[in-house]
């Protein structure tokens, strides 16, 4: 029987990662003014533990919940947003193993991460790729497999071990997950995302020339965790809503430290004008908002996680459509009130806030960047024929060229 994550002392697990969180956010405007990737910062998080939050006391992690797992990225977003989404393939590999029944190759991956070995992502492909097609290639050769092919928006692979790659054998043209190790030759990494924000978390191209995979790391899609879609959104969610807490932190930092007023302001310092302070308290407001949606919608996501033991398969569909479904609903009041807090951040400090110096653009530009991912247009959407009609949330999807 395998042993289920169902919770931990979270004062505790916090109280361990927030001396880090504090260094972690020392750095953040240097880094994003100067465009440095987070290489040290992913090494302090590595060394401290945090890729084992969600395995198993018993096997040596944290054994956290999933609701306790996105209120610490919530945190971690907070002090830098592009470490969460940095990690986000790394999580959901994790999950993916703890679906999987007790095996001495799962046993294996979780020593690897107790260890401090991270895995980043490689599913999408951009260009002239067909929808449903899959470029990427897996071949068997005598003593495993080669993968061959190029992948975009590969989010945490230039600071991982492993690269979780979505790709299609040659043999069957069945779909599969190949695990391949980045300590070899056969892996290009470019960090050439220029997105307009989360500027720093490895997003760039990773080309793959004959990678060497292992005979036991390439697994059947069809085999992956039911809530994967959902569990996806979740640590995006986790990221806008720590986004959001920076939002209000930086605006009461910086009105409480500004000393120049408007001859028609409401009081002698910005501190004491309660327009100015309207503004802050709604802000906070907004950022308490979301953060308070992601922790709800997180809950029927743990439901699902404890429900795949189950032989029940209506029960199976029910719990994972509420866990999409709620997934979905975050997503739609997250990409809304996170960026409006950012841009009403502004309404509250002078012109001298705008500087590139103080980078507190960044806040609006990172929202509206994780706001994009999964379009939120059509979460709507399913959310509506789900309440309308019954109809289940999409899971699993693709992106590519349409035929016409």
């Amino acid at each position: 029987m395998s042993q289920l994550s169902t919770g931990t002392d979270y004062a505790a697990l916090a109280a361990h990662f927030r001396p880090l969180f504090d260094r972690i956010a020392e750095g953040a405007v240097e880094r994003e003014r100067s465009r440095t990737l987070p290489h040290e910062a992913i090494t302090w998080l590595k060394e401290a533990g945090f890729g084992t939050v969600r395995i198993p006391k018993e096997q040596g992690g944290w054994g956290a919940s999933l609701p306790q797992l996105f209120q610490l990225l919530t945190e971690l977003a907070e002090a830098d947003s592009n470490l969460p989404q940095a990690l986000r393939a790394h999580f959901a590999f994790v999950e993916d193993r703890l679906n999987q029944p007790n095996s001495a190759e799962r046993d294996r991956w979780f020593r690897r991460f107790i260890d401090g070995e991270l895995v980043g992502s490689g599913w999408t492909e951009i260009g002239a790729v067909k929808l449903g097609d899959v470029i990427t290639r897996v071949t068997p050769v005598a003593n495993g497999w080669t993968l061959n092919g190029e992948k975009f928006y590969s989010t945490g692979t230039l600071f991982a071990d492993w690269i979780d790659v979505y790709a299609r054998r040659n043999d069957n043209q069945g779909d599969v997950i190949a695990l391949v190790s980045t300590h070899q030759p056969g892996i290009t990494r470019e960090d050439d995302w220029d997105g307009f924000g989360q500027r720093l978390t490895g997003s760039g191209t990773t080309r793959f020339d004959n990678a060497h995979v292992e005979q036991e790391h390439v697994f059947d899609f069809a085999t992956r965790f039911r809530y994967q879609t959902a569990f996806y959104q979740h640590v995006l969610l986790a990221t806008l809503a720590g986004i959001g807490r920076a939002v209000a932190r930086d605006g009461a930092k910086a009105v409480a430290a500004r000393n120049r007023i408007y001859s028609h302001s409401n009081g002698d310092s910005s501190r004491q004008d309660v327009q100015v302070l309207q503004v802050i308290g709604e802000i906070t407001s907004l950022a308490f908002a979301v953060e308070a949606t992601v922790i709800r919608a997180a809950h029927s996501l743990q439901s699902a996680y404890e429900a795949h033991l189950s032989s029940d398969e209506a029960q199976l569909l029910a719990v994972n459509a509420l866990a999409e479904a709620e997934a979905g609903q975050a997503q739609v009041i997250a990409s809304e009130l996170v960026p409006r807090a950012a841009t009403e951040l502004f309404n509250a400090i002078g012109a001298s806030d705008t500087r590139i110096s103080k980078a507190l653009d960044r806040h609006w530009r990172n929202a509206r960047t994780v706001s994009s991912h999964n379009p939120v247009i059509y979460k709507a959407r399913d959310i509506g024929g789900w309440k309308v009609n019954g109809t289940p949330p999409t899971g699993i999807w693709q992106i590519g060229r349409g035929e016409g």
